[in-house]
């Protein structure tokens, strides 16, 4: 039987579609922006800071928390906000998945761990010990995914050397540092974090 021309110009079109669908692909999810951590006591800043996806407290419920379990002694006084949490996570090739270590402040522990966005407001984080005993949770963004930081030429390489008269930017700025070195920028009113690559356990690439 003949098709009417009516349906070959529908079937052409419908399998225009079709190929057209299967041959774009999926958008990557971005990690970056601020993640609402599963019992609500945090956010977490990610990052990407010199190629790899960092991640510090960028908001805490319980203002003035100290990271007292830290098994370094000279770090147990340390705020809680601003402490980096996901430290040099890679990304795996072809997969929306980084890989790397994650502090958990509860313990002062820091295991091998994954994230990875399950869509645009939602990303799972999973932390191993030894490779098992995996336990995980899932974040939710609270705000939006951000660039790059603009000072990532500035976390390699080696520390920034100290000078003994400090320059600060007002009295209460926590993360006032010494001259030549540059301040977190502050995204909006109230944002006492900022740029978290300019954080000195991130900026130094130590923990």
């Amino acid at each position: 039987m003949l098709h009417r021309p009516q349906n070959v110009i529908r079937i052409i079109a419908y399998s225009g579609i079709f190929l057209a669908t299967g041959l774009v692909p999926a958008l990557a999810l971005d990690p970056t922006g601020d993640w609402r951590v599963a019992d609500g006591v945090a956010n977490i800043r990610v990052q990407q800071c010199n190629g790899s996806m960092w991640g510090a407290v960028s908001w805490e419920r319980d203002p003035g928390g100290r990271d007292s379990h830290n098994p370094d002694v000279s770090k147990q006084n340390r705020p809680t906000l601003g402490m980096p949490i996901l430290l040099n996570m890679q990304k795996k090739p072809g997969v929306d998945q980084w890989e790397g270590q994650v502090y958990n402040g509860k313990d002062g522990q820091t295991y091998s761990s994954t994230i990875k966005p399950v869509d645009p407001d939602h990303m799972e984080i999973q932390g191993c010990v030894l490779g098992f005993l995996c336990g995980g949770e899932t974040w939710t963004r609270v705000e939006g995914p951000i660039p790059a930081s603009p000072a990532s030429s500035l976390t390699r390489g080696p520390k920034p050397t100290k000078t003994t008269t400090p320059k600060t930017v007002g009295a209460a700025n926590p993360f006032a540092k010494t001259s030549g070195q540059k301040q977190p920028t502050t995204a909006k009113p109230g944002d006492s974090v900022g740029d978290i690559c300019l954080l000195p356990d991130i900026a130094g690439f130590t923990h």
